[in-house]
């Protein structure tokens, strides 16, 4: 329920002078106003003259530090960043989490939770710290049962461990082959939470989806930043060139057409966790096995699964080809689905080795496929 921005930001103004504040983060915009920084960061320090209060802010060129003492001069500084426009805070302390969101009519959202680390407990089931509040206003919207949440929990810890500490500010995503867009919400509400201004496109093929997504971001008052279309994969003109590419669960070759999307827009992050992988598979049973490797596909089960592993490897050796540096890891426990892989890459720049380049053409040549992702990259000068 929308509440007085007055009212929110003097609650802020509160807990970033009182004793227990841990870090806060302001950043984003409101409608229709430019803060003079784009992000302003808060922290208490110890230094060699006693505590101080650590304000650094980034005006978009660079970050600029000041560290300013208990008292009047800590909250003079404070009332100037609460005068900023800035559309989001974002505030932690020993005990609480408290996000504000400014809204299109001058309001504020406030989400109030517990502490995101709190001290350890020496109860055999303590509470899990989940990365996105079970409390978050996502899940009144989405259903919050266990295992959506588990689900959501390990794809935004593999998010965090794939981009920098500082993200930049707008971060730019695009989810390709959103459904029904829980985790593309679950983006947007953990990178907004960090202080990131975030603009997001979900992008899936069926237009009932698109009005059903559209609504949720209506609802959760986020649909300025986060916005839907319809439409495919190769086809779909985006407003923006996006610095983060999802396609989780895209199907067979929609992660191709995903990660081929991903390299043309020179994106600087991609996570893809794969789903069915028919079009390998179906070369691998029409063609000659490479001695002497026939008992691999002999039987249905094992091409299969072999299958499965070819194709992402291929995928993966594809990425670093075109300068990604490219991980394979565990998306999500198996025992919630058997498709839990997921393919996290970051874009470097880096030419090909010839090592490279040879490995691929060797593991392509030997079992006579032609993954779909080289035909729909560009060839590799």
């Amino acid at each position: 329920m929308p509440e007085p921005l007055d009212q929110a930001l003097a609650e802020v103004r509160e807990l970033l002078l009182a004793p227990g504040l841990t870090r806060a983060v302001a950043a984003g915009r409101r409608r229709g106003h430019v803060p003079s920084v784009t992000r302003a960061q808060v922290r208490p320090v110890t230094l060699k003259h006693g505590p101080k209060l650590q304000i650094v802010t980034d005006d978009g060129a660079r970050p600029y530090t000041r560290n300013v003492a208990p008292g009047a001069e800590a909250a003079a500084a404070v009332d100037e960043l609460l005068a900023e426009p800035f559309g989001n805070w974002h505030v932690e302390t020993e005990s609480a989490t408290v996000q504000v969101r400014v809204t299109k009519k001058g309001d504020a959202q406030v989400h109030r939770g517990g502490a995101v680390a709190a001290p350890a407990s020496a109860e055999h089931d303590r509470a899990k710290q989940w990365l996105l509040d079970p409390g978050d206003p996502l899940f009144s919207v989405i259903g919050g049962n266990a295992a959506k949440r588990r689900q959501i929990d390990a794809f935004l810890r593999a998010l965090a461990a794939t981009l920098p500490e500082d993200l930049p500010s707008p971060l730019r995503v695009v989810d390709l082959g959103c459904g029904n867009a829980y985790l593309t919400f679950a983006a947007y509400r953990y990178l907004a939470a960090r202080g990131a201004q975030v603009q997001v496109v979900g992008v899936d093929v069926r237009e009932d989806q698109r009005v059903r997504n559209t609504a949720v971001a209506e609802e959760l008052d986020c649909s300025g930043d986060v916005t839907f279309v319809a439409g495919t994969i190769e086809a779909v003109d985006l407003p923006f060139a996006p610095d983060l590419v999802l396609a989780l669960h895209a199907c067979d070759t929609a992660t191709d057409q995903a990660l081929a999307r991903a390299v043309e827009w020179e994106a600087r992050w991609v996570l893809a966790a794969p789903c069915c992988h028919h079009d390998i598979a179906a070369q691998l049973k029409g063609g000659a096995t490479p001695t002497p490797y026939e008992e691999v596909t002999r039987h249905a089960i094992l091409r299969e699964r072999f299958a499965d592993v070819l194709t992402d490897s291929l995928r993966a050796a594809l990425l670093r080809l075109h300068g990604y540096r490219v991980d394979v890891v565990e998306f999500i426990d198996s025992a919630h689905t058997p498709r839990n892989l997921l393919l996290r890459a970051r874009r470097t720049g880096a030419a090909p080795t010839d090592a490279q380049r040879a490995e691929y053409d060797t593991l392509t040549g030997q079992w006579g496929v032609t993954p779909a992702l080289s035909v729909l990259l560009e060839p590799i000068s």
